[in-house]
């Protein structure tokens, strides 16, 4: 007894109808590359879509405005014209008289006569006492010469000393001050200004030297 399978005897028309379906999208491409070659394509498209209008769109101009009217002329009022016064300026003669004088003209005064000066002096009836000479001097040897600038009244007495140029030792000159300002011991002749007693300074010289 013989079997027969089923599957053999459909296979070649699956396979045909493969090959067919193949074919068939193929030739459709083909025809779809022939009609874009030969505007075909273009065409069937316009006539789709239909004509295309285009419009040229003029550019809008602003309108213009027109400008303002002048303004008005303005006539500036006539000037106002004032007539001036008359005046009459009246002067009175003047008597101008020159005065010669033939007067002799004022001497300068005479120039200020210097004043006469004399300065104090000793006095040879009552000499000066010498200043105590100091202990601690006499000792350590110490001689020398101190100017003192004395201060002298209308009488000759001294109301002020000071030292104008040291010995060079304290000692010396503190003690030549303090003799100078020893009341009423010294007394000098005093000075004049044009023969009259006055006030005035001047300088004395207090000499110190060891006697041996």
């Amino acid at each position: 007894m013989e079997y027969y399978s089923s599957s053999a005897s459909t296979t070649p028309a699956t396979n045909y109808r493969r090959l067919g379906g193949f074919a068939f999208v193929v030739v459709l491409h083909i025809g779809l590359l022939y009609a874009l070659q030969s505007g075909l394509a273009k065409t069937l498209v316009n006539k789709v879509i239909g004509p295309m209008e285009t419009r040229v769109i003029e550019e809008i101009k602003p309108e213009e405005e027109e400008p303002p009217p002048p303004p008005p002329k303005f006539q500036a009022p006539p000037p106002v014209f004032v007539d001036m016064p008359d005046v009459a300026i009246t002067e009175a003669p003047t008597n101008n008289t020159i005065t010669a004088t033939n007067a002799p003209p004022k001497a300068a005064p005479p120039p200020p006569k210097a004043d006469v000066i004399i300065p104090p002096r000793q006095n040879p009836r009552s000499p000066i006492a010498q200043p105590e000479y100091p202990t601690m001097s006499r000792r350590l040897g110490e001689e020398g010469a101190t100017v003192l600038l004395l201060t002298l009244d209308e009488d000759g007495r001294v109301t002020a000393a000071s030292v104008a140029e040291t010995s060079g030792f304290e000692r010396l000159d503190e003690a030549a001050v303090k003799e100078a300002l020893r009341p009423r011991n010294w007394r000098f002749i005093p000075g004049t200004i044009n023969g009259k007693n006055a006030g005035m300074q001047f300088k004395f010289r207090v000499v110190f030297k060891i006697e041996k």
